[in-house]
């Protein structure tokens, strides 16, 4: 089954809105608040389309809006895709 990583997300969030000084993805940002890491409701919309694109997933709106941890947003994106693998 494919899975999305924590290692993924940084690459994509990196690739897709960059990355402000001040950040360090590299500690343990698994609890931290999408703000907090520097990224906004239009990177996060960014990294959600390359990821729909990548992964061949479609997103409810209403729960990306309610992901604003990596934690949440990793478990969301690894349900869609657990779902399309039994689908």
């Amino acid at each position: 089954m494919e899975r999305l990583e924590l290692t993924d997300l940084v690459t994509l969030l990196r690739e897709c809105a960059g990355e402000e000084e001040w950040t360090d993805l590299e500690g343990d940002i698994l609890d931290k608040s999408f703000l907090d890491l520097g990224y906004d409701s239009l990177a996060m919309l960014q990294t959600t389309g390359r990821i729909e694109r990548d992964y061949k997933i479609t997103f409810d709106e209403e729960a990306i809006d309610e992901a604003e941890t990596p934690r949440q947003y990793l478990e969301l994106v690894n349900e869609l895709l657990a779902a399309r693998a039994t689908a």
